[in-house]
Protein backbone atom coordinates (compact mmCIF):
# COMPACT_ATOMS: atom_id res chain seq x y z
CA UNK A 1 0.00 0.00 0.00
CA UNK A 2 1.27 3.45 -0.84
CA UNK A 3 1.18 6.62 1.34
CA UNK A 4 0.43 9.93 -0.36
CA UNK A 5 2.71 11.95 1.50
CA UNK A 6 3.83 15.29 0.24
CA UNK A 7 6.86 18.06 1.71
CA UNK A 8 5.06 21.30 3.21
CA UNK A 9 6.34 23.90 6.06
CA UNK A 10 5.13 24.10 9.57
CA UNK A 11 4.90 27.96 10.05
CA UNK A 12 5.19 28.96 13.61
CA UNK A 13 3.89 32.04 15.25
CA UNK A 14 3.92 33.31 19.04
CA UNK A 15 2.90 36.86 19.30
CA UNK A 16 0.65 39.05 21.68
CA UNK A 17 -2.78 37.73 22.02
CA UNK A 18 -4.08 41.47 21.45
CA UNK A 19 -3.38 41.21 17.92
CA UNK A 20 -4.98 37.61 17.43
CA UNK A 21 -8.07 39.57 15.40
CA UNK A 22 -6.74 40.99 12.90
CA UNK A 23 -3.86 38.86 12.67
CA UNK A 24 -6.62 36.24 11.93
CA UNK A 25 -8.77 38.12 9.37
CA UNK A 26 -4.97 38.65 7.16
CA UNK A 27 -4.77 34.99 7.48
CA UNK A 28 -8.05 34.28 5.58
CA UNK A 29 -6.95 37.36 2.83
CA UNK A 30 -3.50 35.98 2.48
CA UNK A 31 -5.48 32.75 1.67
CA UNK A 32 -4.51 30.72 4.36
CA UNK A 33 -6.48 27.68 4.27
CA UNK A 34 -6.85 26.84 8.35
CA UNK A 35 -4.41 27.47 11.21
CA UNK A 36 -4.83 26.46 15.47
CA UNK A 37 -4.25 28.58 17.98
CA UNK A 38 -3.65 28.15 21.62
CA UNK A 39 -2.74 30.28 24.21
CA UNK A 40 0.86 30.25 25.01
CA UNK A 41 3.25 31.20 28.07
CA UNK A 42 6.56 32.19 28.36
CA UNK A 43 9.62 33.99 28.79
CA UNK A 44 11.89 36.23 26.48
CA UNK A 45 13.62 39.04 25.51
CA UNK A 46 10.43 40.99 26.49
CA UNK A 47 10.21 39.57 29.76
CA UNK A 48 7.85 36.62 31.43
CA UNK A 49 4.36 36.74 29.40
CA UNK A 50 2.36 34.53 31.95
CA UNK A 51 -1.27 35.89 30.72
CA UNK A 52 -2.25 36.76 34.79
CA UNK A 53 -3.51 39.30 32.99
CA UNK A 54 -4.72 40.24 29.20
CA UNK A 55 -2.07 42.46 28.10
CA UNK A 56 0.45 39.87 29.31
CA UNK A 57 -0.88 36.93 26.97
CA UNK A 58 0.26 35.23 24.27
CA UNK A 59 -1.16 33.14 21.27
CA UNK A 60 0.90 30.43 19.52
CA UNK A 61 -0.59 29.74 15.77
CA UNK A 62 0.74 27.31 13.48
CA UNK A 63 0.11 27.02 9.92
CA UNK A 64 1.10 24.08 7.74
CA UNK A 65 0.86 25.05 3.86
CA UNK A 66 3.25 25.57 1.04
CA UNK A 67 6.62 26.66 1.66
CA UNK A 68 5.69 29.94 -1.00
CA UNK A 69 2.88 30.92 1.13
CA UNK A 70 4.50 30.92 4.13
CA UNK A 71 7.25 33.10 2.60
CA UNK A 72 4.30 35.34 1.92
CA UNK A 73 2.77 35.36 5.52
CA UNK A 74 6.21 35.84 6.93
CA UNK A 75 6.84 39.30 4.69
CA UNK A 76 3.41 40.71 5.73
CA UNK A 77 4.14 39.77 9.31
CA UNK A 78 7.69 41.31 9.04
CA UNK A 79 5.87 44.83 7.48
CA UNK A 80 3.01 44.78 9.27
CA UNK A 81 3.13 43.45 13.01
CA UNK A 82 7.82 42.91 13.76
CA UNK A 83 8.07 46.83 14.69
CA UNK A 84 4.52 47.37 16.94
CA UNK A 85 4.42 44.23 18.89
CA UNK A 86 6.43 40.91 20.50
CA UNK A 87 6.74 38.22 17.38
CA UNK A 88 8.72 35.48 16.86
CA UNK A 89 7.98 33.31 13.78
CA UNK A 90 10.16 29.50 12.49
CA UNK A 91 9.29 27.22 9.86
CA UNK A 92 9.97 23.47 10.03
CA UNK A 93 10.11 21.38 6.78
CA UNK A 94 7.16 18.50 7.82
CA UNK A 95 5.77 16.04 5.76
CA UNK A 96 1.99 14.97 5.46
CA UNK A 97 -0.90 12.99 4.52
CA UNK A 98 -3.85 14.19 2.53
CA UNK A 99 -1.80 17.01 0.79
CA UNK A 100 -4.99 18.52 -0.44
CA UNK A 101 -6.01 19.74 3.02
CA UNK A 102 -2.99 22.48 3.18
Amino acid sequence: MSLEIEKRVLLTLVTEAVVEQSLLADLDRLGLRGYTVTNARGRGNRGVRDAAWDEAANIRVEIVCKRDLAELLLAHLRDHYYANYAMITFLHEVEVMRPEKF
